[in-house]
């Protein structure tokens, strides 16, 4: 019965440190928005948004190159020729690899 009353005694002086232990504890680990959660969801959050910036400024170098080809035809025929390998009759093509 001593050490139950010891025990006790203990408890009731300790109180609210034990609530407060008990607390970070359930936060920590048994919650259904846990810490461990939270930090996952902080790096994936951190992940798309560098997908986003990534697209955002894919987007903006299309609208700068649309807004060129509208304006001036020859840059029509330099994408053309740049990226899908177009040409002109009688003329060839060389390509040349950078390592």
């Amino acid at each position: 019965m001593g050490k139950l009353r010891k025990i006790w005694v203990l408890i009731k002086r300790h109180k609210y440190l034990i609530v407060l232990l008990v607390f970070t504890i359930h936060i920590t680990f048994f919650d259904d928005n846990n810490l461990m959660v939270r930090f996952k969801n902080k790096m994936t959050i951190s992940e798309l948004q560098k997908e986003i910036d990534r697209y955002d400024s894919e987007y903006d170098k299309s609208t700068k190159m649309l807004e060129s080809i509208k304006d001036d035809p020859q840059s029509f025929e330099r994408i053309a020729r740049e990226r899908y390998l177009m040409k002109k009759e009688n003329e060839d093509i060389y390509l040349i690899n950078k390592k």
